[in-house]
């Protein structure tokens, strides 16, 4: 079986797969041991290399320790990416360091900085005594390989986070509702190209939200569009091993998705594109 298709993450030069597995779905709860084992096991089966958590998911790192624990081979071969939602620099070093207790790891290959939402936070993060300090020594020291930032409500925040952080990466959601409202597409995702940062897209299927069997968009269909924005790579929360394999299919797929059916996607979510945008809050 072939791996999904392989993306450079930004001005890293390191590769990894196209698709990855989000730390959402059935890793985003407790005490469902055997479901995230099959879940992350079929990941690795399916070749998949980049794998998403948080502090703040649950569960979801103590399932990936319990797999990187009994298989340390496979763990040197995996792109394994957290977050810390703490502004404070403190907090963000107690985040980090239950992290890697937690995921039983020596080294994180991408800590982010989770859920920026106001200008209020990034100054806040900014601080002589903010998260971004915290992000930038974990970074010099070498207990994290790179850093980015993640955010889902407010474009300009994101943006500004791009143009003024010295971070390797961002996150941000990639769908056709955002062809729609523009600004993290349209703004954030041409800042980071600018930038040299990778982009990981996430808000794919907008929480299963965006599938609509009647017309034709499956999973693989809008997981396709989110790679024809040019990002590094889609994740998605899973939660069984059959949707694992539909992630690693789409991430096969050898057949871009054309601008016009691009388009026509964005044209099916016009009409509900403010209301289909919950994570970015009131609009």
């Amino acid at each position: 079986m072939a791996a999904p298709g392989v993306r450079l993450f930004g001005r890293t030069r390191r590769a990894i797969t196209s698709v990855g597995l989000g730390g959402e779905g059935v890793l985003r709860t407790y005490g469902r041991h055997a479901e995230a084992r099959a879940v992350i096991q079929e990941a690795i089966d399916q070749g998949i290399t980049y794998f998403d958590t948080a502090r703040a998911y649950a569960g979801s790192e103590g399932y990936y320790g319990e797999v990187w624990s009994r298989n340390p081979e496979i763990r040197r071969g995996i792109f394994q990416a957290s977050k810390s939602a703490k502004r404070d620099r403190a907090g963000a070093e107690l985040d980090l360091a239950e992290t890697l207790d937690r995921m039983g790891i020596d080294l994180l290959d991408l800590w982010q900085i989770h859920d920026v939402r106001t200008f209020s936070d990034l100054r806040e993060i900014e601080a002589p005594d903010g998260a971004l300090g915290a992000f930038l020594e974990a970074r010099e020291t070498g207990l994290v390989r790179y850093i980015g930032v993640t955010g889902h409500h407010d474009p300009s925040v994101l943006t500004n986070a791009v143009e003024n952080w010295p971070v390797d990466a961002v996150m941000m959601p990639v769908n056709p509702v955002e062809g729609v409202l523009g600004g993290f597409l349209d703004s954030t995702l041409p800042a980071a190209e600018e930038q040299g940062i990778a982009v990981i897209g996430m808000k794919v299927l907008g929480g299963a939200h965006y599938v609509v069997p009647g017309a034709g968009v499956g999973p693989g269909v809008l997981i396709r569009y989110a790679l024809a924005q040019g990002v590094t790579v889609a994740i998605v929360g899973c939660a069984s091993p059959a949707e694992v394999q539909a992630l690693a299919g789409a991430g096969r797929s050898q057949e871009p998705l054309s601008e016009e059916e691009q388009q026509d996607l964005v044209d099916l979510f016009r009409p509900r594109a403010k209301e289909l945008a919950y994570y970015r809050g009131a609009l």
